[in-house]
């Protein structure tokens, strides 16, 4: 496939009262055109300064970032404003102009570009209807919901025909169900034009609704980086697995009991695995909390269970689950 950002050992420092601090540690990674890449991190990990590389917007205090295979740190000022019309950006916080009707909003990188007013609203009316708002053309922002304002948003990115669209936390400020349709549209957008999706945010579930692979940063660094089914049914970093393990939060019920943790994905998740446990060998386990979810319409779970206080009694449910194709993990008191 096709690179589109290349990042190699990125580091960025800021001062701020004659202190320094790294906001970005050696990061390098790749994101290849056509993917949904996610970026996810806690509040403060370094996130949003590591999306704001990939369009410039933050000078690398080292190493290089690279767009289809150009080095955006040597660019002048024209060259980078040439590369930035193919890197549209939305933002959690909508920024559009409550001034302007909906149409006008769309129609405003068009109109900076200094596109003819008669070609600018035939393309900002051909992208309302690609975000379903096409009746809301001459609705102002206030009047819209928090969803309809942000598909105004993804509207206005789609006109200049970018090969890049950056979401910055873009969906934190819709409710649930508001976020669901954003997702949707998204990915309904990344498959039929084909657009390059990066998505920053803190949110697991929006990882797992869309995004084809992600990286999880952690205080600066790149602490993993994969397929996203990869990352859930088998994390390696303690970051990832802090995101994606449920919490357990029980002891055994005695000393001699076992706690594991049971990792299933794809058709072993649809399976009913304890019921077969029972009949098969007559054990049973104590369930202590589980959670599954769809990524990419696959089923993925994890499970923590109690293991019986016998030796051999454990090591035969192990050995069924193991047969089972699940992963196996041991849990550590809570």
């Amino acid at each position: 496939m096709t690179e589109v950002f290349r990042l190699d050992h990125v580091s960025k420092k800021y001062k701020n009262d004659g202190k320094e601090f790294l906001a970005l540690k050696d990061v390098s990674l790749s994101i290849e055109e056509g993917e949904v890449f996610g970026i996810i991190g806690m509040s403060g990990a370094g996130k949003s300064t590591l999306v704001r590389t990939l369009n410039r917007l933050e000078e690398v205090t080292d190493g290089t970032v690279s767009f289809y295979g150009q080095n955006l740190t040597g660019l002048n000022a024209k060259e980078i404003r040439k590369v930035r019309r193919q890197i549209a950006m939305i933002f959690q916080s909508f920024n559009l102009l409550g001034q302007r009707s909906v149409v006008s909003n769309v129609m405003q990188p068009l109109r900076i570009a200094k596109v003819p007013r008669a070609e600018r609203k035939e393309k900002a009316l051909e992208m309302l209807k690609v975000v379903g708002l096409e009746d809301k053309k001459h609705e102002f922002p206030a009047r819209l919901s928090g969803g309809q304002r942000q598909r105004v948003a993804i509207a206005r990115a789609l006109a200049s025909d970018p090969k890049v669209l950056l979401c910055d936390e873009a969906t934190s400020a819709l409710d649930p169900k508001m976020t669901g349709e954003i997702l949707d549209l998204l990915k309904d957008i990344n498959t039929t034009r084909k657009l390059t999706i990066v998505i920053i945010t803190h949110e697991m579930s929006v990882v797992e609704k869309i995004c084809d692979k992600v990286a999880i940063i952690d205080d600066g660094n790149l602490a993993e980086v994969g397929e996203v089914k990869e990352i859930f049914t088998n994390p390696k970093s303690e970051a990832a697995k802090k995101l994606v393990f449920p919490t357990n939060p029980f002891d055994p019920s005695s000393k001699d009991s076992r706690l594991i943790r049971l990792v299933f994905d794809g058709l072993a998740a649809s399976k009913p695995i304890i019921s077969e446990l029972v009949e098969k060998t007559g054990k049973k386990v104590n369930i202590l909390c589980a959670n599954t979810k769809s990524v990419g319409g696959i089923g993925y779970g994890q499970m923590v269970v109690e293991l019986p206080k016998d030796k051999e009694d454990q090591d035969l449910i192990i050995d069924f689950f193991k047969k089972g194709g699940l992963n196996i993990q041991e849990v550590e008191k809570a």
